[in-house]
């Protein structure tokens, strides 16, 4: 294992499970240290850890609720003390609940831009002064996006702010060498997705990109691999669809 100090940090957010999960095992096998952080799933966080680290990475779980300041300001306090100054921030965090504009509530409408929009918004406002110069930063916004299908209002109109935030901060970032991207990921197989769907719903989503599958994890995890890895060094303030060429 790299010594932990001189590993790069890489905080992602969201990734006690499904397309988190798969990106924070993908960057730990590419030698980063690796913070998974998560709001409630502690057990699935530690899971993980514990299995990255019986492969020789180093990984801490961290709890923090993205849509809270302070706490993403210790969760980068404990990063910064336990593994060394982070490099690479992913936020991954998010929600997604597909209602009619004219039925979405107003819980739902303040919990879906709090973790979507406020989250991301929290920490790029810290990573501005703590990510180490040359570092990366991963947002997430979605196929949905492209789509404007029914029900996906509000959810678009987080992804629609998100990509906003990619593209401005990426300038504001200027003369720091720091990278900023998205990914917009189209249907994968996560319980985030399948939950709530028919086996039919699931095979008609599956059937829509001109590769004919569902996309997995992994698919994403590579992606975000790249962005983060020197071959990534000249992507900068861009929208990546890995949907299989779904839009």
């Amino acid at each position: 294992m790299n010594n932990v100090k001189n590993a790069q940090v890489a905080i992602v957010t969201g990734a006690s499970r499904g397309i988190g999960a798969a990106i924070a095992r993908r960057l730990a096998s590419e030698g980063f240290a690796v913070v998974v952080n998560y709001a409630a799933s502690s057990q699935e966080a530690d899971a993980l850890v514990a299995g990255l680290k019986a492969e020789g990475a180093a990984a801490i779980a961290i709890k923090a609720d993205v849509s809270n300041a302070d706490d993403v300001r210790r969760m980068f306090d404990a990063a910064e003390q336990q593994l060394g100054r982070v490099d690479v921030l992913v936020n991954n965090a998010g929600v997604l609940k597909t209602v009619p504009l004219a039925d979405t509530s107003d819980a739902l409408y303040a919990q879906t831009f709090d973790i979507n929009v406020r989250g991301t918004f929290n920490t790029l406002r810290e990573a501005a002064s703590r990510l180490n110069d040359g570092g990366r930063i991963v947002n997430f916004s979605s196929t949905t996006l492209a789509l404007n299908m029914p029900g996906y209002a509000v959810y678009n109109a987080t992804k629609a702010a998100v990509e906003a935030f990619t593209h401005v901060f990426a300038k504001e970032l200027r003369g720091r060498n720091i990278t900023v991207n998205a990914v917009a990921p189209g249907p994968i197989a996560t319980s985030l997705f399948l939950d709530g769907k028919t086996e039919e719903q699931v095979q008609n989503f599956a059937k829509m990109p001109p590769l004919q599958r569902l996309g997995q994890p992994e698919d994403i995890a590579s992606v975000v691999a790249f962005l983060a890895g020197p071959d990534g060094a000249w992507v900068n303030g861009q929208i990546l669809r890995a949907n299989g060429g779904l839009a």
